[in-house]
Formats: structure tokens, sequence, C-alpha cells
């Protein structure tokens, strides 16, 4: 099913949908509400029902929208402030859920699995914050990067930003980059791999720009320790009025939301690689090395990060003005129904590894494989090349970073 035909005299047919937008932060206040109306403590859990229930079915029925704006509207979409209001507005929303959780969470009314579920509703929010501060963050306005920032305390995620655009924007779809799931790789073994390596080269990517900017670790212009003390004035503050008690459930929705990001991140690239040029050298990013997939409903509600191949193409592109693009591999379901896929290995193995290998006409010695699996996986498929990709040694930047030093 596809979407109706745009408004006259309108050049983007969903401009009115953004706002629905809104309904994602008040997901935390959700459970209360409907927990009062009808009695079922279930409904403390209504985050991950709306993430993995209400959209997925939603985007069934609603169907995708393949449609891209005018290259004539573009400027015109670029400058309209009525989309930047909807992903400003996203954090006083933001805010109020919180603090009616935190509410919440301090009292003796509800069970510690009913607070686990609120918990877990929040933490959804944090999630679906991040892309929030994703879209914001790309920006080059300082009010929007500020902004940013304080959408990011809630996750505790303050070196999301240097790593993703400093990092990952610049080595996505290679072996060096944390981001970049390999073909083989487990959600459950990238994980792990993402969030310590990414967090290094947040490190040395932000000690850099400080010293050749003449500066020490602990400068006012550290990007990094200005979004983790938001968090800290942003935790303490909640402490201090609701007390001690809300801090595991503060921790622990910051985890999901971290979590359920970088699962995202794990789906966008998944067995993907740049061509290398006869010197050595990666190959520009092109569409062909980012899933993309243009499920209405989920795009509205994380800011169209689904067409993520524009997105990687055209940083500087606002969120209503990316655009689908044919060459780019598509994924079977939107972000979040593949969030469920990605949790179980074998069914994920099942959906993407025949895709990656259809990508790349068979020849899975294109594919950016696991390392540690790579010989397993060559030998599987004929090949017997060993910790070289396409001809090239396999290294991790950052290493080489850290090693040169």
């Amino acid at each position: 099913m596809r979407i109706l035909g745009k408004r006259p005299g309108s050049p983007d047919p969903k401009r009115h949908l953004w706002v629905l937008g809104f309904i994602a932060p008040a997901i935390a206040l959700l459970p209360s509400q409907l927990v009062l109306r009808t009695g079922w403590p279930v409904f403390w859990w209504s985050g991950p029902m709306v993430v993995f229930i209400v959209i997925p079915v939603l985007d069934r029925l609603v169907g995708e929208d393949r449609r891209n704006p005018r290259d004539e509207d573009y400027a015109l979409l670029s400058n309209d402030r009525y989309y930047r209001w909807c992903s400003y507005l996203f954090l006083p929303v933001q805010l109020v859920g919180l603090i009616v959780a935190c509410a919440m969470w301090s009292g003796h009314e509800l069970s510690v699995v009913d607070k686990l579920g609120l918990t877990a509703s929040v933490g959804f929010v944090s999630f679906i914050s991040i892309n929030a501060a994703h879209e914001l963050g790309h920006r080059v306005e300082k009010l929007e990067r500020w902004l940013s920032k304080i959408v990011l305390a809630q996750s505790g995620y303050g070196h999301f930003t240097v790593e993703h655009n400093r990092g990952h924007h610049v080595w996505v779809a290679t072996p060096g980059d944390h981001s970049s799931a390999r073909y083989g790789e487990s959600l459950w073994e990238f994980l792990p791999r993402y969030l310590v390596t990414a967090f290094r080269a947040a490190i040395i990517l932000e000690r850099d720009r400080l010293r050749r900017k003449g500066q020490g670790w602990w400068s006012i212009r550290n990007q990094i320790l200005q979004t983790w003390s938001i968090t800290v004035a942003l935790f303490g503050g909640l402490i201090a009025v609701f007390g001690w008690g809300i801090l595991p459930y503060l921790l622990l929705q910051a985890v999901i939301g971290m979590a359920l990001l970088k699962t995202i991140g794990y789906i966008e690239h998944y067995g993907l690689l740049r061509e290398r040029k006869p010197n050595g050298a990666w190959a520009r990013f092109s569409p062909r090395d980012s899933w993309d997939c243009d499920w209405l409903v989920t795009n509205i509600f994380i800011f169209n990060v689904q067409r993520h191949s524009d997105h990687h193409m055209n940083t500087g592109r606002r969120y209503q003005t990316l655009r689908c693009s044919e060459e780019a591999p598509q994924l079977p379901a939107g972000y979040m129904t593949m969030i469920l896929c990605a949790a179980i290995p074998p069914l994920w193995r099942r959906v993407m590894d025949p895709r990656v290998l259809a990508h790349y006409d068979g020849d899975i010695t294109k594919a950016n494989i696991q390392p540690s699996k790579r010989a397993k996986i060559l030998a599987a498929h004929g090949h017997h090349e060993l910790n070289q990709v396409g001809g090239f040694e396999v290294r991790d930047p950052w290493i080489d970073s850290v090693e040169s030093r």
C-alpha cells in the first residue's frame, strides 16, 4: 500500500505527519494513563509494546513511501523552520516524561516489576531521543548542537556525536569502523565490541582535536565533558528531588536507550564493505554501502534515519529532505522489526546473510567479514583468503593511531 498523493501546493506530502513524532517522547507518559484507565499493569510496558508491535503493524498497513523531494523544493524544505520545531519540541516532552517517571520510581505504589516496565518504556524514549540528537548533532547551528547535547543527557551517551560524526562517518563500511557490523558477527558480539572501541575512538578524536587547538583534555571546550556534565547535572538534580532510589532505574533506562540505538547501528551497514582503490585507499561512500528502507511510520518516528545512504552521502541534509536511492540495498522490514530479528542471531543470519551475498552477486570476498570467522566463512564459499579484505590486510585505524604515539 502506498500513501496518498501529496497535498496540492505543498512540496512535502508528509508535512503534517512529522508532528506525530511527538508520540515517541510521550511514550513515557502513556503507561500511567493506560494503567489508570484499564487497571492492567501490563501497560507499564507500553514502550516496548508501541515500538515492537504497534509501529511494525502500522508500517505494514500504511506501507512504504519511496517518493523523493523535488530538487527545486530542496531549499524551501531546508529553510522551513516548521521542521526544526518538530525536532526542537521533542526535548521538553522528553524531559516531562522523565520527571514523571522519576516521581513514580521514587514512590511505593508500584511493584518492582511495574517499575521495571516503566523503566523499559522510558528507555525506549531514550533510544528514540538519540535519533533526535543525531539529527540535531549534524547541524552547523550552535543552538541545535547544544540541543543535541541536552537530548543525549538522558541516555548518558555524551560521546556519541563525537564518535559518530568524526569516526563513523569517516570509516563507515570498512573493517576499522566500530559502528559497521561485519558479516557473521552477531548482535551480541557487536554490542560489546562497539561500546568499548567507540568509546576509545571518541576519546582519541576529541583529545587530538583539542591538541590541535593547543588545549588540554580538561578544557571547557571538550565536547565530551560538556555532554557528560549535562548528564551529571540532570541525574544529580533528579536524585536531589526524588532520592537515591531512582538511580538504578535512571542507569537502566540509559543502558536500554544506548543498546537499542546501537542495534540500529548494527542493522544499518551489516556486512557491507566499501570498494578499494588501486592504491589501497577506501573508495568514497556510495549508496551501495548502507541498508535502506522506506516504511513510512518508522521514518516518521525516527526522523527519516532509514534513508540512511543519503544521510551518509549528504550529511548536511535535514531529515525532511533525505532521499531514497535505487542503488542502496533494501531491508525487508522497518528498523523496529529488524531490531527483533537481530536479537535472534539464527533468524538474523537466515534473513540477512543471503541478502548480503546477493548484493555482491555471490562474491563473499566483497563483504565486510568478521575477522574471527573469516577463514571459515570464506572456506564455506570456496575461498581461502586469510586476514585480508580485497587483497589488503585488515587493520583497525584506532589501533594504528594509538601505536603511533
